[in-house]
């Protein structure tokens, strides 16, 4: 069954990438946020930055779960 959503395709590639792909970009933004902090540039407040750290880290949980629960 997980691996019928897993696996679902998205313009023919499966889902798992795309939560990938979200998540490499979604911890790279988090990143961002905290360095242009730090640089003085307040284009986006730092209190958005533990906010964007847990959606990270809900979608790489989730997105690892898919990709081990795939398998069982």
């Amino acid at each position: 069954m997980l691996e019928d959503v897993t696996y679902y395709l998205i313009f023919g590639k499966p889902l798992i990438m795309y939560l990938g792909l979200m998540t490499l970009l979604s911890f790279s933004f988090t990143a961002s946020i905290a360095i242009m902090d730090k640089r003085g540039l307040k284009i986006i407040p730092f209190r958005y930055h533990p906010k964007m750290a847990i959606f990270s880290l809900t979608l790489a949980i989730i997105h690892g779960t898919l990709g081990v629960l795939a398998y069982f």
